[in-house]
């Protein structure tokens, strides 16, 4: 059976802030902007609340863009057949790599005990993989990943 699937593994980027954390955070910039702006044009510095409000602009605006990247998720799908990675978000989906189960390595790169780099590889090439996980979560990650290929090359053998 060649269509059976040994690994299909959605990795999603780590967001610390939830959206009611970030509300507040934003409340909290932009009081102090607000109380500052004050301060500055009781003594006369009439353009800095400007100035200000592009502070809390830009703040925002970085955020905006943190949230869009949580959006995106990697997709790891391994069959006997292949090994295919995708990128995904709400309204897009990339294939980054494909390549047969058979050849296809993983490569992880460490550094003393860290792992700080999981990669598929064939032919030359390479991809890296699951770069959105802590170093644990990524050692953990290669482990799986090679016995799910390890297991789709015994199913074709």
């Amino acid at each position: 059976m060649l269509g059976q699937t040994y690994m299909d593994a959605v990795i999603r980027p780590h967001r610390s802030l939830s959206e009611r954390g970030f509300i507040i955070l934003i409340a909290v910039v932009t009081l102090c902007n607000c109380v500052s702006s004050a301060v500055f044009v009781y003594y006369g510095a009439t353009l800095v609340p400007f100035f200000m409000a592009l502070d809390v602009l830009a703040v925002i605006v970085a955020f905006a863009v943190s949230f869009a990247g949580a959006r995106r998720i990697e997709r790891v799908t391994i069959t006997a057949r292949d090994v295919v990675v995708t990128h995904e978000a709400p309204n897009w989906t990339k294939v980054v790599w494909e390549s047969p189960t058979a050849f296809t390595r993983v490569t992880v790169e460490k550094d003393e005990e860290r792992t700080i780099g999981v990669r598929l590889a064939l032919s030359g090439k390479d991809v890296p993989v699951a770069q959105a996980l802590s170093p644990g979560e990524r050692a953990d990650f290669a482990r799986a990943l090679e016995q799910a290929i390890w297991e789709a090359r015994r199913e074709r053998g």
